[in-house]
């Protein structure tokens, strides 16, 4: 036989093979992890060698964004493929109920044949609908002794870190849906870290002793001509002592909850570093960065727990050969602040909140080591899990499926060239103007709005990455700033936020 025609037909019946068994999927989903903590992204702070693997092995993104940066609302996102406004979940309050009944990736997957299963945390004011199997964290969930709603409606305490716990849960789960089980799975792994109070487990706490974690240069920022950045409640200088920065913790409910065993092991560690505020006379910036250093030793801890575990999940792939069929993606609810322009927290429109970690590891069909530059959004998640389940995408979904970006050997130049963002909370937990805005490759146009006026912004992140010069006033940037509005006006058109074009109209 001919070599080519042999080697082709080879190929033909491997892509036959391939193409008829549908690939697993595990979402592993965190939450507030920042860029700035992962290594594969050029951390300066910590090495993450497990989420590092899924990137060599995979495809990594450097523009995933997220379309309202807090928590609750990018798991709506996530899960209906559709903007806060016609999902329900627009920001983090209790009086905000989501309705799960409507469409989502999960019930198509069930109705497709997938077996679906959420664990961990969840953070949706509902109950989970359209999973075979789920078992959730109680609203942000506890780092210690976590409690967890089973399908039951009822509450159990289990004893441990709720990293390690929720990996064990998971790890229960894919081994007795390996046995009971020969259908593709869909299980999502919510993770709570590293959502604050920042609580590393205890073999982590003296991980970084000595260390002194790099200060962004923005850390005193002054807020010029930012009039919203300078509103806000989230600096560091205002993080609680006890809950933030562990200092006189006894008493409050996350200390407590903890067992004798454990608080032994908290107070070896904290007693001891905290010794030293008694011998330092601190004025206001020394003491902003005492708090810094406190805070990155103690988001890093939870960080590195939070990467040991996502090992332990691609381990288990590995030994079970379940590796090569399981599509592996990382991210997490949106981005955060390590001290840039003196804050904690997100909200913000601004890179570090807006940018989320994006991996996608599947060997089958995306080329190990790829770095994707192109514009993706968090409204694509869904539709890129249906897609690859080979379940046609709805139209209420307003994302695209991202296979053609982490399949193609060339960047694909019909991909969107700006994205759209509308954040809502306000004034409490931390008095972020609500704002809604455009970003495009190289400009981004921000209108915080109140009851009289829409405050606008606009940045040259190729000339100004920290977003520190408000370039909204400037004579010569007239013509950009109306194209830069015309489009925002248009994506509002696109995704439908009507709302958002009555301000725009009425307070422009």
């Amino acid at each position: 036989m001919n070599k080519t025609i042999f080697f082709l037909l080879i190929q033909l019946v491997s892509h036959s093979i391939a193409s008829g068994q549908r690939p697993n999927i595990i979402v592993i989903f965190s939450d507030d992890h920042a860029l700035q903590a992962i290594s594969a992204y050029g951390s300066p702070h910590i090495q993450t060698p497990n989420i590092d693997r899924l990137a060599r092995e995979g495809a990594l993104f450097r523009n995933a964004l997220c379309t309202n940066s807090i928590c609750a609302p990018s798991r709506a996102v996530l899960l209906t493929g559709k903007y806060n406004h016609l999902n329900g979940q627009i920001d983090n309050q209790t009086s905000t109920v989501i309705d799960t009944r409507q469409p989502s990736f999960p019930k198509y997957m069930q109705e497709h044949g997938y077996t679906t299963s959420w664990i961990g945390k969840w953070h949706i004011n509902n109950t989970p609908r359209y999973f075979d199997y789920w078992k959730v964290l109680p609203g942000q969930g506890n780092y210690y002794n976590p409690d967890f709603i089973q399908m039951d409606s009822s509450k159990i305490r289990m004893p441990g870190y709720v990293t390690d716990i929720i990996t064990d849960e998971a790890i229960g789960w894919l081994d007795k849906n390996q046995k009971e089980n020969k259908k593709p799975f869909c299980l999502v792994i919510g993770h709570k870290a590293t959502h604050r109070e920042w609580q590393p487990d205890i073999q982590d706490l003296h991980a970084f002793d000595n260390k002194a974690f790099d200060v962004p240069k923005t850390f005193f920022d002054q807020y010029d001509n930012r009039l919203a950045a300078g509103h806000q409640l989230m600096e560091v200088k205002d993080m609680r002592w006890d809950w933030d920065n562990k200092v006189n913790m006894k008493g409050i409910p996350i200390y407590e909850r903890m067992t004798e065993s454990q608080k032994a092991g908290w107070n070896e560690y904290y007693d001891t570093a905290n010794k030293q505020l008694d011998t330092l006379s601190m004025d206001a910036n020394e003491k902003a960065l005492w708090k810094y250093q406190r805070y990155l030793h103690d988001y890093m801890g939870c960080v590195r727990s939070l990467d040991r575990n996502i090992g332990r999940v691609l381990d288990y792939l590995d030994k079970n050969d379940l590796t090569k069929n399981t599509i592996v993606i990382y991210s997490s609810d949106q981005g955060f602040y390590l001290g840039e322009h003196g804050w904690f927290d997100k909200r913000f429109m601004y890179e570090p909140s807006l940018h989320m970690p994006l991996i996608v590891r599947y060997p089958h069909k995306v080329h190990a080591g790829k770095i994707i530059d192109q514009m993706v959004v968090n409204i694509d998640y869904a539709p890129t899990l249906l897609d690859y389940a080979g379940i046609a995408i709805p139209n209420t979904m307003q994302g695209k499926s991202i296979r053609p970006l982490l399949e193609s050997m060339q960047p694909i130049s019909s991909w969107r060239k700006s994205m759209y963002y509308h954040y809502y909370e306000y004034p409490e937990p931390h008095r972020v103007m609500p704002h809604f805005g455009i970003r495009t490759d190289r400009y981004k146009l921000i209108g915080f709005y109140d009851q009289h006026v829409i405050h606008w912004e606009l940045y040259d992140m190729k000339a100004d990455p920290d977003e520190m010069n408000n370039l909204y006033q400037s004579t010569d940037q007239k013509a950009r700033i109306k194209q830069l509005k015309s489009g925002l006006k248009q994506l509002m058109i696109q995704y439908k936020d009507q709302d958002a074009l009555t301000i725009l109209s009425a307070k422009s």
